[in-house]
C-alpha cells in the first residue's frame, strides 16, 4: 500500500506540474505575450535562465537575473561572440554518457519553418521528462510570438527598406522632410554618420543553391545585422536589399583617430554578425564610407561604401573590411573596367618578374616592394627583410638588370610601384 501511495502521489505531482505549466502558458498566450514574457514565465517555472535563440545560435531574448545570465553566456557552449554553438548542442533531454545536463533545448517550429531554439539553463538541477514536455509546449507559444513579430516586422521592414533605398539614391525628399520621415520610423538621420554596406561574398545569381535556401540565408543575414545594429544603436537606419545590408551608423565629431573609432565600432558589429562563422553563416565583406554631415550627402557616402566593398574584396579576398579612405591608389585602379589592360601593364612593367616561374621571383618582388616603400632606404630595407647589407646590394643589382635603373629613374619607380599594387589585386 505504501508503494502504491507513493506512485499515486508522484503521478498527482506530475499532473499538478503539468496543470501549472499549462496555466502559465495559456495566460501568456491570452495576454498576447512576447518572447520576453514567455522567457520570464519559464524562469518562474524552472528557476534559472531562459533564452530564445535563432537557428544559428544568436541570442534573441533572455530572462533571469543579470548575474545568472552573465554566468550562462560565459559557458563553453557559447563562442566569444556570444553565439550558442548549436553544432554541438543536441535538443531535448541531454544525457551524454548517462549524465543529464543542467541545460535543455527544444526547437521552435511552426509547420515546416524552423524559427530557432528555446533553451533553459537550470544550475543545480536537471529537467524531468514532464518538464521537457512542458518546454516543448512553451516552444509552440514561442513559435506563435515569433510568427506574429515577423508578420509585423515584415510590413514595417518593407516601408523602412523602401524609404532607405530612396534615401540612398537621393529620392528621399529634402533634408528636413527625410529627417522627419526617418523619425516617424524610429530612425535618426539628423546627425553625423557613416554608411556601412555588408555584402555576401557568395554570388547568389550564380549559385547551385535552391532559391528557398538562398532566400532563407539572406533573411538570416539581414536579421543578424538588424539585431546587432539595434542592440548598439537603436535609432540607426538598417535594412537589407538583395545581397547587401546597409546601415547608417553615427560617427564621432572629427578629430584624430576618427577613422579608427568608426572601424572599431563596425568591427564589433561584424564580429557579432559573423559569430565565428558557425551556425551556417556565410562570409561577407564590408565597406565603410567617409563621414557625412547631411542627408544630402547620403548618396555620395553610399557610393563610397559600395566602392570600398568591391575594392576591399579585390585587395583582401573574402570577409574583407575596408574604409573608403584606406583604398588609396586601388580606388583609381578599380575604375579601369578591363582587367586585361591591367594585366598587360603588369607584364610589361615587371617582365618575367610578374610570373612565378621561379621560386626566387616572389622574394625579388618582396625586396622591390620594401625598397619602394622605404624610398630606397637600403639600411631600413635590410633591417626589415633581415638581409645582410651586401646581400641586399646584390639583389638590387639583379633587379636593375631585370627591370632597368629604377634607383635613379623616378618615373620607372612609379611604374613599378603601380604594377606591384595591381598584381596584388584579385582577378587581375
Amino acid at each position: 500500500m505504501e508503494s502504491l501511495r507513493r506512485v499515486v502521489d508522484h503521478q498527482a505531482e506530475l499532473l499538478r506540474r503539468e496543470d501549472e505549466v499549462n496555466r502559465i502558458l495559456v495566460q501568456t498566450v491570452l495576454r498576447g505575450g512576447s518572447l520576453g514574457d514567455l522567457c520570464e514565465a519559464l524562469v518562474e517555472l524552472f528557476t534559472g535562465v531562459a533564452l530564445v535563440l535563432t537557428t544559428d545560435g544568436r541570442v534573441m531574448t533572455t530572462a533571469g537575473s543579470e548575474e545568472d545570465v552573465a554566468e550562462v553566456l560565459a559557458l563553453d557552449c557559447f563562442d566569444r561572440t556570444g553565439r550558442l554553438i548549436v553544432e554541438d548542442e543536441p535538443v531535448g533531454e541531454r544525457e551524454p554518457g548517462g549524465v543529464k545536463s543542467e541545460r535543455t533545448l527544444v526547437r521552435i517550429v511552426a509547420g515546416t519553418s524552423d524559427h530557432g531554439l528555446l533553451a533553459v539553463f537550470t544550475p543545480g538541477r536537471t529537467l524531468t521528462t514532464t518538464d521537457v514536455h512542458g518546454l516543448e509546449r512553451a516552444a509552440t507559444v514561442a513559435a506563435l510570438a515569433i510568427t506574429k513579430e515577423q508578420a509585423v516586422s515584415a510590413v514595417e521592414g518593407k516601408y523602412r527598406a523602401e524609404f532607405l533605398r530612396d534615401t540612398l539614391v537621393g529620392r528621399g525628399g529634402g533634408p528636413a522632410e527625410a529627417v522627419a520621415h526617418a523619425a516617424s520610423l524610429g530612425w535618426d538621420l539628423d546627425r553625423r554618420m557613416v554608411v556601412v554596406v555588408a555584402e555576401t561574398d557568395e554570388d547568389d545569381s550564380h549559385t547551385s543553391r535552391a532559391s528557398d535556401e538562398v532566400r532563407s540565408l539572406q533573411e538570416r543575414f539581414v536579421r543578424a545585422w538588424v539585431q546587432a545594429v539595434r542592440t548598439r544603436e537603436p535609432k540607426a537606419p538598417v535594412a537589407g536589399f538583395s545581397q547587401e545590408v546597409v546601415a547608417l551608423l553615427p560617427a564621432p565629431c572629427g578629430g584624430e583617430g576618427e577613422q579608427e573609432t568608426v572601424m572599431r565600432s563596425v568591427g564589433e558589429i561584424i564580429k557579432v554578425v559573423s559569430g565565428d562563422g558557425g551556425g551556417g553563416r556565410r562570409s561577407f565583406s564590408t565597406g565603410v564610407s567617409r563621414p557625412l554631415e547631411s542627408v544630402a550627402d547620403i548618396p555620395r557616402a553610399y557610393s563610397e561604401a559600395l566602392r570600398a566593398v568591391a575594392v576591399g574584396r579585390q585587395m583582401q579576398g573574402e570577409a574583407a573590411v575596408m574604409h573608403f579612405d584606406a583604398l588609396g591608389i586601388y580606388r583609381l585602379l578599380s575604375l579601369i573596367p578591363d582587367s586585361a589592360d591591367l594585366r598587360a601593364f603588369v607584364d610589361e612593367a615587371l617582365g618575367e618578374l610578374a610570373t612565378d616561374d621561379q621560386s626566387s621571383y616572389a622574394d625579388l618582388r618582396q625586396t622591390l616592394q620594401v625598397l619602394l616603400d622605404t624610398n630606397l632606404n637600403v639600411a631600413e630595407t635590410a633591417r626589415i627583410l633581415f638581409f645582410h647589407y651586401n646581400t641586399l646590394r646584390y639583389r638590387i643589382a639583379k633587379l636593375e638588370q631585370m627591370l632597368g635603373p629604377f634607383t635613379t629613374d623616378p618615373q620607372l619607380r612609379l611604374t613599378l610601384a603601380l604594377a606591384l599594387r595591381i598584381r596584388q589585386m584579385r582577378g587581375v
